[in-house]
């Protein structure tokens, strides 16, 4: 049964949420928010509401850390999600992960479609499923359709990392968690990771832990 708070008008409930300040609680995996999918964006937000929406999801962003945030982490059920990645990481694994910077964006009701048939296996982790990563085979490179913040249109292609990325999010918005695509016999924890995982591919993990990459 929904709960009178889930009844309240969405701008409400966000209102409710945001008057704290600060990052925003991160939802876990097992909360209903996370699988139902989201509402597309079309104006349910007075404009001033939705640049603190997508400012709170920046902060909260970067609080965490992560490189990317979907509204239902927060418990907002709308299609938006921000990214931004400086990739942090060293050059052999930049290289090999094809990571590269992505300034700070906001994806209104994206949605993509793999270009090609490669696809790169790489270990993911989520915000929303702390302390545990596992090995994902997506396409390597993305068409994303959709619009900014400001209703600028989007149409872009993402290759690498930057195309995990935005497809990680965007399964977010559809009700979908990483470990749904994932290889569960490479489900690794935090610990796991920095002690035997941190080769730039997942090669390794994959002879010992007995799975096939793409």
């Amino acid at each position: 049964m929904a709960s009178p708070r889930d009844r309240a008008p969405l701008a409400e409930r966000i209102e409710e949420l945001l008057a704290p300040g600060g990052p925003l609680p991160i939802v876990a995996a097992g909360d209903p928010v996370l699988r139902r999918g989201t509402e597309p964006y079309d104006g349910q937000l007075a404009p001033a509401l939705l640049a603190r929406l997508v400012e709170a999801l920046r902060v909260t962003m970067h609080a965490a850390p992560g490189v990317g945030l979907a509204a239902p982490q927060v418990g907002v059920p709308l299609r938006i999600a921000v990214v931004e990645d400086p990739a942090p990481v060293p050059e052999e694994v930049a290289l090999a992960r094809g990571r590269v910077p992505q300034p700070f964006r906001v994806l209104v009701n994206p949605v993509y479609e793999p270009v090609g048939t490669a696809r790169a296996a790489f270990f993911e982790g989520c915000l929303s499923v702390p302390g545990w990563q596992a090995v994902v085979a997506r396409p390597a490179s993305v068409r994303l359709t959709g619009a900014d913040e400001h209703g600028h249109p989007l149409d872009e292609v993402f290759t690498g990392w930057p195309a995990r990325i935005v497809q990680h999010e965007t399964d977010h918005l559809d009700g979908t968690l990483y470990l749904d695509r994932a290889e569960l016999r490479s489900l690794s924890s935090n610990a796991a990771m920095a002690e035997r995982w941190t080769q730039p591919t997942p090669a390794t993990a994959a002879d010992e832990l007995g799975f096939t990459l793409p």
